[in-house]
Formats: C-alpha cells, structure tokens, sequence
C-alpha cells in the first residue's frame, strides 16, 4: 500500500504561480511512475503530468511549458510547479501513483483510473480575479 497527501493548493490570481507537493509514504517502491491529475467541477478527470522512476516526464498539452513536475532525490516527494496560472486551471488536483510499469505518456491516462494504482485525497487551486 502507498500513501499519498497533497499539499499547497490554494487561491491565486490569474499569472500567479504555486506549487504542489505529494508525499508518498509506505511500499513507494512498487509504484514506478507517479504524477498528477486534476478535476474540474462538472468536467472529467484529467492527468496533467507524469514522471517515471528515470525521470522522463510528459504533459497535457494544455499545461506544456508553464508546469513542472518533479520528484526529489528520495523518490518520497513529488511536486508540481505551475506558473501562469489561468483561470481554466481551476481544480481539485490530486497526486497518483501508478503500480504498473509504463511510459509517461502512457500514464497521463491511466493515473485517473484508480485501478492503477493509488490516489491522494487532493487540494484545491482555485485562479480567479
């Protein structure tokens, strides 16, 4: 079993920046890619970005080149740095990991799916004026 707790969400203005943490506690060796994916109100879940145990990562396109995940050297934390934020961006966003071997891009998909792996309960980004 692996244990996932966000942390750092928030309410920012449109332009603004923040960054989520996750921390990962319990058998965080069985689960080789992690990442994150966000729910809107009303809309469907989205993965947003994804890093394997060798640090490739991939994006959605709509947050290619503004956000930023990473882990740190314990493999224990993983972040997600967003930058101009847009009010689009508004979301309960939640880090997953994912127990099966697979390519980051694979991944964007299958971490909204809990059957593969394991879900945070979230933290809200709210980017309003």
């Amino acid at each position: 079993q692996v244990q996932l707790a966000e942390s750092g969400g928030g309410s920012v203005l449109p332009g603004e920046s923040l960054t989520l943490s996750c921390a990962a506690s319990g058998d965080t060796n069985t689960t080789p890619v992690m990442g994150w994916f966000r729910q809107a109100a009303g809309k469907e879940r989205e993965g947003v970005a994804t890093i394997v145990s060798g640090g490739t990562t991939s994006y959605s396109d709509s947050v290619k080149d503004r956000f930023t995940i990473s882990q740190d050297s314990s493999m224990n934390t993983l972040y997600l740095q967003m930058n101009n934020l847009r009010p689009e961006n508004t979301a309960m966003y939640y880090c997953a990991a994912v127990k099966y071997p697979m390519t980051p891009v694979q991944a964007l998909r299958a971490i909204t799916s809990q059957s593969f792996g394991y879900w945070g309960r979230g933290t809200q980004v709210t980017v309003s004026t």
